[in-house]
């Protein structure tokens, strides 16, 4: 049974969660509340996501290989270990350099 978070009060290690697809970008939502959301995101080679903006600050962590964060034209590129805050209303895509994976936290809070 597929359920939308994962399984509380137990430990998890972060970079297994979520496994590869081949050609694909895969989301697993580790918790998601009205006021933000917290997702693990594996990205296959080849695989990104095209340009958007939000109305909310979105802090984005790479926890496995590495990839260029693209915000308001200005590209930022993250390895293991690195994060970044995307500030809300920014234009910004992602552009893996191989697999890679994430986790992005989105907070809905403070904004109208």
């Amino acid at each position: 049974m597929d359920t939308p978070e994962i399984e509380k009060s137990k430990a998890h290690i972060t970079v297994e969660i979520i496994e590869y697809v081949a050609n694909s970008v895969v989301i697993k939502t580790i918790l998601k509340k009205s006021t933000g959301n917290i997702s693990v995101i594996s990205f296959d080679s080849g695989e990104g996501l095209t340009e958007k903006t939000s109305p909310f600050d979105s802090f984005v962590q790479i926890i496995e290989g590495n990839a260029e964060i693209v915000i308001s034209g200005d590209s930022h590129f993250l390895v293991t270990g690195q994060s970044i805050v995307i500030p809300a209303h920014a234009a910004n895509f992602v552009r893996p350099n191989g697999r890679f994976k994430m986790i992005q936290t989105i907070i809905k809070s403070g904004y109208n």
